[in-house]
């Protein structure tokens, strides 16, 4: 990077810290630090919220999965379009959650079932949340130093340390500092500016891609020279794709619906608005903002994609280039001890030893990615920890090569402003997590346990020490933990262990008056204990259990019986032996989790529920109600009755919120599930397209459009966005301080 590219990654981080540091000083009490005071409104929670959930890590695990199955599979992704806009619509979840006036999950739980469980799933959320979350420092840190090009390890002396951690301790130095000073107030101000900054740069990039390749000549050749069932651009063409495929997506949809709401890292974000409204406002606002980032996501994997597999084109010796410098900078990253010297010398000349081009269709087990590994993994497995080391090695090139592709691409200027957005995006992530887990150990774990109230300071001070262990046990364990699966795969299964069970106790929490304790004490047991099984064989499969297997003549058979188990899925499910990798993926461990505690918490719940449970007190409804939700009105069967039912559309909606609600239900259901989804999958099903056909759909539908879209937005949102934030501030400096509202659940609440 040269020093132009230092001073655009440095000075937006600067006037961020600057904001964030000038709005601690209207934080005066719990409900700022861990609401922000619930006077925030739909644009900051939109635009904040948004820039968290896009993490430097969403993006690295969006290019690994989108590396190896392309761009097709986001066209069934259009289902999931469908749910989240209805959810959007009807507030499915977080209106209940509002009204609740709960501030933290655990404080739901309390409410609904017992204190008890709020503990219980308390212990369960912390070892997920944390463990999910403690990669993030890691995966975000090494695409940070793989781009700016730092070396993996630096010598002091006689000490050889890790790049990753002081690049690890500055940047989660840099979030605790922004979450300790404020808490929610300070990240959510911090986040929004960090999303106001980014919104430009998204279409700077999407622009600079348009102009680099030429679409015709190299993109679209490009694309198509894919083997059968692995098309990256036609949908109906993916039924060899493994990992990520249609099973990932229908078992996504299906968790989409059953894991609303349930996962604390944001929760920050569910009770931070004025009303339900506005917070069911800022959700449909989200409908638009994550096209934006959806955009940005696919210009960078696309242009990753195209400079390293276009084939006897500009760019045969850049990426070859690029291969062989990652392929030696991941071996020096995972093996650096001197037993892997020769290896690593070997290595080093077969990666040269390799053609930069490759003939013929690439797929998954075909392509020039798989040349490196394949190669690494020979060399490797003869040395004790060696197939371990092989394994991670695969895990890393895969998700260094677009970040390092993409350094290849950029010049000078676009290289230090996408360095500034991935800081931006590490530390958005970082803030958020350790704000959300660190209240749930705070609020929902010490305090609960304690059983006294503490004085504001003293519970300000507990939260603030919660959060710095976070911060601590992530970078701990970011430098000791070894990555096997893919970010996303990872996500699942480590987010199971809380996420596997808590689903039906939340969703159903909120809907159902029969749901008990004991059913939801059944169900997260259920679901943890076949998600950790799950992490401990992953861990331990190449090791330790596929050797036990072998050595005792089962590899075959278990072989077998997970044939067996998974052949009315093929080809969508396949359990096959594989010595480096556990068979069964994530996803379907998650699934598995999940349908689970499903079968439990209402076979619990049956069996054990004498009285039903009173909803319309827990949401503060009839005679409960104090006059801040809105009473029912008669329902006449008129058309525009009928579509305002629809839209869920009731008298807190303006003229400007139904011009929302519309513009969303048109865009979202109309226009992307109603004509691109239906519309395409007709046709097909009558006359398949030729791959001509579906290159200049996606030139259309995935390009034009959306960069179209992205520019509305991006004026939209900043005007939107720096509104909501002033009121913010000027909300919170008028805001009357109640001390007793805590998080505490008293007498009166349950």
């Amino acid at each position: 990077m040269s020093w132009i590219d230092w001073i655009l990654a440095i000075v937006p981080i600067g006037i961020v810290l600057f904001i964030g540091y000038k709005s601690k000083k209207y934080v005066h009490g719990v409900v700022d630090f861990l609401s922000a005071g619930r006077v925030a409104g739909r644009y900051v929670i939109s635009v904040s919220d948004g820039v968290a959930a896009t993490g430097l890590i969403s993006i690295v695990g969006y290019m690994e999965s989108t590396s190896n199955s392309g761009f097709a599979l986001s066209f069934w992704g259009q289902l999931n379009t469908l749910l989240l806009l209805l959810f959007s619509l009807t507030g499915y979840c977080t209106y209940r959650f509002r009204e609740t006036r709960a501030m933290t999950i655990g404080q739901f739980l309390e409410m609904r079932y017992s204190r008890k469980l709020r503990i219980f799933a308390a212990v369960l959320q912390t070892i997920s949340g944390v463990l999910n979350y403690a990669i993030f420092p890691a995966v975000s840190a090494r695409c940070l130093i793989y781009f700016m090009g730092l070396p993996p390890w630096f010598t002091i002396g006689s000490w050889q340390i890790p790049t990753m951690a002081p690049v690890m301790a500055v940047c989660l130095g840099l979030a605790l500092y922004i979450c300790v000073m404020g808490g929610q107030v300070t990240v959510m101000v911090t986040d929004c500016m960090q999303g106001l900054l980014s919104y430009p740069l998204y279409v700077i990039i999407a622009f600079f891609i348009l102009w680099y390749f030429s679409w015709n000549d190299e993109v679209i050749p490009t694309l198509i020279n894919r083997a059968p069932g692995q098309s990256f651009i036609n949908p109906f063409d993916i039924s060899e794709l493994r990992d990520f495929n249609i099973a990932y997506v229908v078992i996504g949809l299906i968790s989409t619906v059953l894991v609303r709401m349930c996962w604390s890292a944001s929760q920050g974000y569910f009770g931070a608005a004025r009303t339900p409204h506005e917070q069911k406002m800022a959700g449909l606002l989200g409908s638009w903002r994550g096209g934006l980032s959806s955009m940005m996501f696919m210009f960078l994997v696309l242009g990753a994609y195209v400079l390293l597999n276009c084939q006897g084109g500009r760019f045969t010796d850049r990426a070859k280039a690029v291969r062989v410098e990652l392929a030696q900078k991941t071996l020096v990253d995972i093996a650096p001890d001197e037993k892997f010297a020769e290896a690593r010398a070997d290595l080093n000349q077969a990666y040269h030893e390799i053609p930069k081009d490759f003939e013929g269709k690439l797929s998954s087990k075909h392509n020039q990615e798989l040349r490196y590994q394949e190669v690494t993994y020979e060399r490797m497995q003869s040395i004790e920890g060696g197939k371990a080391k092989a394994g991670t090695f695969n895990t890393i090139y895969k998700q260094m090569l677009c970040p390092m592709a993409l350094r290849e691409l950029f010049p000078i200027g676009l290289t230090g402003l996408f360095c500034s957005l991935m800081i931006f995006l590490m530390v958005t992530t970082d803030t958020t997590y350790m704000h959300g887990w660190g209240g749930v150990i705070a609020q929902d774990l010490i305090l609960p346990i304690y059983n006294r109230p503490l004085k504001p300071a003293q519970q300000l001070r507990l939260l603030r020490w919660c959060i710095a262990f976070v911060a601590v046990f992530s970078f701990v364990f970011s430098l000791m933990f070894n990555q096997v699966d893919y970010v996303f795969m990872f996500f699942q299964i480590t987010g199971a262990i809380w996420l596997g069970g808590a689903g039906p106790v939340m969703v159903f929490g909120l809907y159902s008056r029969i749901g008990t304790a004991a059913g939801a004490f059944a169900s997260l047991i259920g679901g943890s204990v076949i998600a950790v099984s799950g992490i401990i064989m992953q861990q331990n499969w190449a090791e330790h259990l596929y050797p036990f297997l072998v050595r005792h003549d089962l590899a075959d058979k278990v072989g077998q019986v997970l044939h067996t188990i998974s052949a009315p899925l093929s080809p969508y499910i396949v359990w096959e032996m594989n010595p480096v990798k556990f068979p069964i993926n994530s996803m379907e461990l998650m699934f598995i989790a999940l349908m689970c505690s499903l079968v439990l918490y209402f076979g619990v719940s049956f069996l054990t529920c004498k009285t039903p449970f009173n909803l319309e007190k827990m949401l503060h409804r009839g005679e409960y109600g104090d006059g801040s939700s809105p009473e029912p009105q008669k329902f006449s069967w008129s058309l525009s009755s009928i579509l305002s039912k629809l839209l869920s559309i009731d008298s807190n909606y303006t003229k400007g919120d139904k011009a929302i609600a519309w513009s969303v239900f048109l865009y979202s259901f109309g226009y992307n599930f109603c004509l691109v989804f239906v519309g395409t999958v007709i046709w097909n099903s009558i006359s398949p397209w030729p791959i001509e056909w579906w290159s200049r759909y996606f030139l259309i539908i995935n390009v034009i459009i959306p960069t179209i879209i992205g520019i509305i937005t991006t004026i939209w949102f900043t005007v939107g966005g720096t509104m909501d934030l002033i009121r913010l501030f000027k909300d919170l400096a008028v805001k009357e301080q109640d001390d007793s509202d805590d998080g505490r659940v008293t007498h009166d609440d349950t």
